[in-house]
């Protein structure tokens, strides 16, 4: 199935973005009255009707299914962004072929990347979402401290979980997802903090755990910052769905 993505809805209109445009009409000759299948980004799949095929698509909407590969849970990751770029960008498409529902790149007192460009990530998310047939984008918050998130998770609802490399006394994951399942079987909610290549400091592990968080571990062997954040995300796709 081929998968488009627009926001720009009006009076039962849908067009496509000059890119999405170029992409329908000259690299997959679309034209007009052919059906093609459009994304919102909020969830919903759009069968649409091409009614001008030029510099932009425009298309009727035929019919709207809500929902369209969409997930029964709540998944955050916070991720220290990784000092080869390169490897945060796959853990952004795994993730989101997988589900995930938001993305916050967090910079601790050991990270060695400072800055990221929002939107190389923001179209990273887009077409890992039309890929794996998705019609909700992960939302890409905007890059905060580690301290910072910690403090705006204070009173967040669902299990919130903070993955270290310490010998304190962990929940495992599965432990974590039963939890968040019992607290609210209909929807449950993960928040997930995963630290730089240095780990996270002993002060914004204290943090983590003053405002909730739980110790996670993912096991025996040391993580990657990415094969951490990706091993995360496919326990809960997996786990949430056989406990419901």
């Amino acid at each position: 199935m081929e998968l488009f993505y627009s926001t720009q809805m009006e009076n039962g209109l849908c067009t496509l973005t000059e890119e999405e445009s170029r992409h329908c009409a000259k690299v997959l000759r679309h034209n007009v009255g052919d059906t093609i299948n459009v994304i919102d980004g909020c969830g919903s799949l759009l069968e649409c009707r091409i009614i001008e095929c030029g510099k932009k698509v425009v298309c009727s909407v035929e019919s709207v299914k809500e929902n369209f590969g969409t997930h029964n849970y709540h998944l955050t990751m916070a991720v220290c962004p990784t000092k080869n770029i390169d490897r945060y960008e796959w853990f952004l498409e795994k993730a989101t072929e997988m589900g995930i529902d938001e993305v916050v790149p967090v910079i601790g007192e050991h990270s060695e990347r400072r800055i990221i460009k929002p939107e190389r990530l923001e179209k990273i998310l887009v077409s890992a979402a039309k890929q794996s047939l998705k019609g909700a984008i992960p939302i890409l918050r905007d890059a905060v401290s580690v301290k910072q998130f910690i403090k705006e998770c204070t009173a967040a609802e669902g299990a919130k979980l903070i993955a270290y490399c310490g010998e304190q006394e962990k929940v495992t994951l599965a432990q974590a997802v039963q939890k968040a399942v019992a607290a609210n079987p209909g929807a449950p909610r993960i928040t997930i903090l995963i630290g730089p290549e240095g780990d996270f400091s002993p002060a914004e592990v204290e943090a983590a755990i003053g405002a909730g968080f739980l110790p996670l571990t993912l096991g025996d062997s040391r993580l990657r910052t990415e094969t951490a954040a990706v091993a995360a995300v496919a326990g809960v796709y997996f786990m949430v769905p056989s406990i419901l």
